[in-house]
């Protein structure tokens, strides 16, 4: 389908350019969903930053258009569900003792 924007008035043009970027947002949105699906909270999963080594932790969060990983070391990252993959074998179990602790400490 083709559409004729040549006659559409400045005012018509301008309201289908915002028509046409929320429509896009959506779609984007809808798209990050999906691949947010595909994971669940506690997932290990890995991803690789650009130039570092592939990271590896927990999917902790879901976000408006990212999910929270923890590693195993404490750091958080914010990162696009699109580069996120399960980590798998080696990658699955932690390498490193972890930093932080979930438990209250005993002497408080």
């Amino acid at each position: 389908m083709r559409i004729d924007i040549d006659w559409l008035t400045e005012a018509e043009l301008v309201d289908l350019n915002h028509r046409v970027v929320a429509r896009l947002r959506l779609l984007h949105q809808a798209r990050a969903h999906a691949e947010m699906l595909e994971f669940k909270i506690g997932d290990r999963v890995t991803f690789s930053p650009p130039g570092e080594e592939p990271i590896t932790g927990m999917l902790t969060r879901y976000n408006k258009k990212t999910v929270t990983v923890i590693t195993d070391t404490g750091r958080q990252w914010n990162v696009s569900p699109s580069l996120i993959r399960e980590a798998v074998g080696a990658e699955a179990a932690p390498s490193e003792k972890p930093t932080w602790s979930t438990s209250a400490s005993a002497e408080r």
